[in-house]
């Protein structure tokens, strides 16, 4: 029997955020802080005391969420580089799936919109740091072409602990 995903995704769309989405934004953003702490490098707390005029700061980078309806259900940013010589370059941040919705495609479909945008405005190379112990996300990274190209010992403290990252990155064209 094929296997099916359990969420039907019929309704799934993939949105680039703007100010208006400020409330989906917060939303998916602070879930994300709180139900996957160990996958980023900012809290929880970092980010629920910012005034809604830093958050909307921050959806002046690309920032992409995916949508059941109306509700928020995952969240992939892009920081492109700055400078002339740097410009061809951006950083694949924030990137959340919720966990019902993980092997139904939805981060690939995220993704692919990141990487079309990335394209369609000049970028040849997605760069991004992953926790070492984040095995899922890795090969989910790898399936999709990028690269191990180095490793940050102690890149972060989590709970006292040392945490390496891996760099990785894709070239787009």
């Amino acid at each position: 029997m094929p296997w099916e995903p359990e969420a039907d995704m019929s309704d799934m769309r993939i949105a680039k955020l703007g100010p208006g989405d400020l409330s989906a934004f917060k939303a998916i953003r602070l879930e994300s802080l709180r139900l996957a702490p160990t996958a980023f490098a900012n809290t929880e707390a970092d980010w629920s005391g910012l005034t809604d005029d830093e958050w909307i700061s921050r959806m002046t980078h690309p920032v992409f969420a995916a949508f059941l309806g109306q509700d928020p259900v995952g969240i992939m940013g892009l920081l492109p580089q700055r400078g002339e010589r740097r410009s061809h370059r951006a950083t694949l941040i924030m990137v959340y799936l919720r966990q019902d919705l993980r092997g139904t495609g939805a981060a690939d479909a995220l993704l692919r919109a990141v990487m079309d945008f990335a394209t369609a405005t000049g970028r040849r190379q997605i760069e991004l740091a992953v926790n070492y112990h984040n095995t899922a996300a890795i090969r989910f990274y790898l399936r999709h072409g990028f690269v191990q190209t180095g490793r940050i010992p102690a890149a972060l403290i989590d709970a006292g602990q040392e945490v390496d990252e891996l760099l990785m990155v894709k070239r787009l064209s």
